[in-house]
């Protein structure tokens, strides 16, 4: 599940609100244990989603890079390329 949460420090344009938030899902998906809450855990499940978004937010905002932003085409680029190679046929 976590391999869907992705690095969003220091890239040009920041992070957007939707990035935050779905990193925030999977990271409660992953400690919860469930994609899919039952009716009873439900609001805990979207309360701490909601909460872990806006703190991710605040980290986001604090945090300080003495290294140029990243381009996210060219990292999105890498990223195929790792996995070309690592998923590539033997």
């Amino acid at each position: 599940m976590c391999r869907n949460i992705h690095t969003l420090h220091n890239f040009e344009p920041a992070a957007t609100d939707d990035e935050v938030h779905a990193a925030a899902l999977q990271f409660v998906r992953k400690i919860s244990g469930s994609t899919k809450p039952s009716k009873a855990n439900a609001d805990a499940f979207e309360r701490a989603v909601e909460e872990i978004a806006h703190i991710s937010r605040h980290l986001l905002e604090d945090l300080v890079a003495s290294a140029p932003p990243k381009n996210r085409e060219i990292e999105a680029e890498k990223a195929k390329a790792r996995s070309a190679k690592r998923f590539a046929a033997a």
